[in-house]
């Protein structure tokens, strides 16, 4: 049985909390130190060119740091790819805090990507999360593991997304606004560095010896082991980042112009419509599962959620619309968890850390790409058509679907054929 010491959620949570809190602060930021009351399309583009940058850097800077800290979590420190992006986090979310209470430029908030990269970042971060969740499970069980973590994650950005608007707004004579909102954001960073470092207990040894059993049983055997589905799974699940990543990105910068244009409160409304997801999703592999549907189907069926949604978004033009665009991805957060469960059963646990970095770093790199792709045709489409690039994410949500569907057929036959030869 498990120590309470062992558990990974407490943490998960609280990070997740502290990062609602920073996105909501730093969407803030942007807009006021943007605003042009006189022409709203340079507004729009000067913000859209500050994120462009800033995602850029937040993607790029983290490749080698990330790589490094997967080796070492894969050699048996499982801890080490966690705990050191949450220093990243900590510092770099300081550094919003100071912006915000000297007034320094803009700007200088690039640097916030730099800190957080060099630290290992998400890609990192959340490799080593998943990585842990998964050698602690057996297969039969760890798709629901990892949707389980992704729903504490998730209902953690619901509730700090909930509460962000309303805590940007608090100030005083001395306190600016967004200070107490960073300032907490800090904080609970600050907590997570604590539990990672002194509370959370991972014993190396056990996870390590308990993978080895697994596969001297032949749980996971060579002919488990298909290139080609490894293949297919990273081209679909990098199609579909860039159709969630591309639409979403663009999206905080649209909900920010007329018709929406959001204050600080329906930013945080927004933000938690998106974490709720997570435990609609969470959800629906519980009730997919109970109904035995496979992986690869589950996969298919959130793509088409998020398609139809993101779909729908390009002719949104009142806030109820929004959100009832946001109701249609229901299921948009079940493919990933569920394609990281699907190569965990391709490799050694060995390699989980690596593997599920090597994921990460993929999307960052596809979206190097097309980040400024993006940027561009928002920004070309705004005085025109402005949802376009959500319809361009749709079609992305589309293609990805192929590659999934073929690793659902090949897997069919090949449990078909077993199904013969046991006959």
């Amino acid at each position: 049985m498990m120590s309470w010491r062992q558990y990974i959620a407490p943490l998960v949570f609280c990070a997740q909390v502290a990062s609602s809190f920073f996105d909501t602060a730093l969407q803030m930021v942007v807009k006021e130190r943007c605003a042009n009351t006189t022409d709203p399309d340079s507004e729009q583009k000067a913000i859209t060119n500050f994120n462009m940058i800033f995602n850029m850097i937040l993607k790029f800077v983290p490749i080698v740091p990330a790589i490094l800290l997967a080796k070492v979590g894969d050699k048996g420190y499982r801890k080490v790819p966690i705990f050191v992006p949450l220093i990243g986090y900590l510092v770099s979310r300081t550094l919003l805090l100071l912006d915000i209470v000297l007034e320094w430029p803009l700007q200088v908030l690039y640097a916030v990507p730099v800190i957080h990269g060099l630290c290992g970042g998400f890609a990192s971060y959340w490799a080593g999360v998943m990585a842990l969740v998964s050698v602690c499970a057996t297969e039969d069980k760890r798709s629901l593991r990892i949707m389980r973590t992704e729903l504490v994650y998730g209902i953690a950005g619901f509730i700090g997304s909930l509460a962000s608007g309303h805590l940007f707004n608090l100030y005083t004579v001395d306190l600016k606004h967004g200070v107490i909102l960073s300032g907490l954001s800090v904080l609970f960073y600050f907590f997570c560095l604590i539990y990672a470092a002194v509370i959370l207990r991972v014993d190396n040894i056990v996870l390590e010896n308990r993978q080895e059993r697994r596969e001297s049983i032949g749980i996971i055997n060579q002919e488990a082991r298909d290139t080609l589905n490894i293949v297919l799974l990273f081209a679909g699940g990098i199609l579909y980042d860039i159709a969630v990543a591309g639409g979403i990105e663009m999206l905080a910068a649209y909900v920010l112009k007329e018709p929406l244009n959001w204050g600080a409160t329906e930013v945080g409304y927004g933000n938690a419509a998106g974490s709720l997801i997570f435990i609609t999703s969470f959800v629906g592999v519980k009730i997919f599962t109970r109904c035995s549907v496979r992986d690869e189907s589950m996969i298919m069926i959130g793509m088409v959620s998020f398609a139809a949604g993101i779909y729908f978004m390009a002719f949104v033009t009142t806030t109820p619309l929004y959100f009832l665009a946001r109701s249609l991805t229901l299921f948009a957060l079940i493919p990933m968890p569920t394609i990281r469960s699907l190569l965990s059963k391709q490799v050694k646990g060995t390699s989980y850390g690596i593997t599920f970095v090597l994921l990460q770093l993929s999307f960052k790199l596809a979206s190097l790409v097309t980040t400024p792709i993006y940027t561009k045709i928002y920004q070309i489409s705004l005085d025109t058509f402005p949802g376009f690039v959500f319809i361009l994410s749709s079609i992305f949500t589309v293609l990805s679907i192929i590659p999934i569907s073929i690793v659902g057929c090949r897997s069919a036959r090949h449990n078909g054929y077993e199904t013969i030869q046991g006959n």
